[in-house]
């Protein structure tokens, strides 16, 4: 059975840094972070496999966000930098078990409950 939960979401200032984590439970082949607006379609920002390499960044955000994993195996992180206020959102990260995995709502099975965002 695979969950997901995610931690750090707080309130920032324009300009400022924060990094959000997903801790994973349960096997899974992809783990994606997405992030929706009031008003606005979820939206894909990073997927990354778990047993290989590579970490795809939609353009929106590549320049300022990192994914990364730890402490802990089962940790995976998401740092990002130079926010704004159009980053205010409720984050989330998702996973599938699937090796097909794009970075779209649909492709994944499992999410986590969100953690908000707010930027000012």
């Amino acid at each position: 059975h695979v969950q997901l939960v995610e931690s750090g979401g707080q309130s920032v200032q324009a300009g400022g840094s924060l990094t959000l984590s997903c801790e994973v439970s349960g096997d899974i082949h992809c783990l994606a972070w997405f992030r929706q607006a009031p008003g606005k379609e979820r939206e894909g920002l990073a997927r990354t496999y778990i047993k290989g390499p590579g970490v795809l960044y939609a353009d929106s955000v590549k320049e300022r966000f990192t994914v990364s994993r730890g402490p802990g195996r089962n940790t995976h992180t998401l740092t990002m930098g130079m926010l704004q206020p159009e980053d205010t959102a409720m984050y989330y990260c998702a996973a599938t078990g699937s090796n097909w995995c794009p970075l779209r709502r649909e492709n994944y099975d499992y999410w986590g409950q969100g953690t908000q965002v707010t930027v000012s």
